[in-house]
């Protein structure tokens, strides 16, 4: 079976700049308030993301049945409708399952599929995962995800790709959570066939965008999008020192405050869009969700930094 077709410049063109990820918003029963979801990709392409994308950590699939994605997807790609690449997202398939899940991802319209297989005590080869992803490929355009190779190394991580590469033709981008030494030689190797972009804070698209990185995941697009449009233009103008100072006074600090959050940076994230007033605070148990005296303090955080 041929891989299907995508415009590769489209793609390119939608995951560059800052791009924000869908992270599912809950009732407080713990299910998902689609009402929520549908205003935060409103927001989100209104904020002028170039995509919207599921992940499975943002899009909490950790925390949905199989029937909870599904569905999520297909009010995602409805909801969207055609203003902007869709990119679905796996969780940890194996390849007839994830293979199942790129066909729905393609009836459901989705336009890109990110393939996150699974690696549990170090069982797969850089063969065996470029087989994986050419099933996968045969259904819908493929994005890999590089924090699969975290736990295995750079010399792992580099084989697989440079395997798939010259293996598997529906590969269209590449999302990066590994950073450093990896992103600087994978982009090297991939930019020229793949779109690239960066997980995570601007100081890892900052390290990788010498090398061949289009576009970076934003928490700050999908609440105060000024501040991710200040960061780009300063990129995209070469003016570095207005960059590194997006980055030293506000993100450095705003990560610094939501990874010390108690429950994690999640708990903080659900608790900015009751605060935007996008989505509820809430979270699956046993997830903490951020109590009142929390959520004010959070709230003062942010109005000091001067993004809320």
């Amino acid at each position: 079976m041929d891989c299907p077709s995508i415009d590769r410049a489209w793609v390119r063109h939608a995951l560059t700049g800052p791009i924000a990820s869908l992270r599912t918003p809950f009732l407080r029963d713990g299910t998902v308030d689609f009402a929520g979801l549908r205003r935060m990709i409103d927001f989100n392409i209104d904020a002028g993301s170039g995509a919207i994308v599921l992940t499975a950590g943002d899009s909490h699939y950790i925390a949905l049945s199989d029937d909870e994605i599904t569905r999520v997807t297909q009010v995602t790609v409805d909801h969207v409708a055609g203003r902007t690449l869709v990119v679905a997202a796996d969780r940890y398939y194996h390849t007839r399952q994830s293979a199942e899940f790129a066909r729905f991802a393609a009836d459901a319209g989705a336009d890109v599929l990110m393939v996150l297989p699974p690696d549990w005590g170090g069982s797969t080869t850089p063969h065996s995962l470029s087989q994986h992803y050419a099933a996968v490929a045969q259904h819908i355009p493929i994005m890999l995800v590089t924090g699969i190779f975290i736990p295995r190394g750079v010399d792992f991580g580099l084989r697989c790709l440079r395997q798939t590469i010259d293996q598997v033709g529906g590969v269209v981008a590449i999302k990066d959570d590994f950073c450093g030494e990896f992103a600087r030689k994978m982009g090297l190797l991939v930019h020229d066939r793949w779109a690239v972009w960066s997980g995570g804070q601007k100081q890892n698209h900052m390290n990788a965008h010498p090398y061949g990185c289009d576009g970076y995941l934003s928490s700050f697009l999908s609440f105060p999008p000024a501040t991710a449009h200040r960061y780009w233009q300063a990129v995209t103008t070469g003016d570095l020192a207005a960059a590194q100072s997006v980055i030293r006074d506000i993100d450095m600090p705003f990560f610094d405050y939501i990874l010390g959050t108690e429950g994690g940076f999640d708990a903080a994230v659900h608790g900015i869009l009751e605060l935007t007033g996008i989505a509820g605070r809430w979270r699956p148990p046993p997830y903490h969700s951020l109590n009142d005296a929390q959520m004010e303090e959070l709230g003062c955080f942010l109005r000091g930094l001067g993004v809320l």
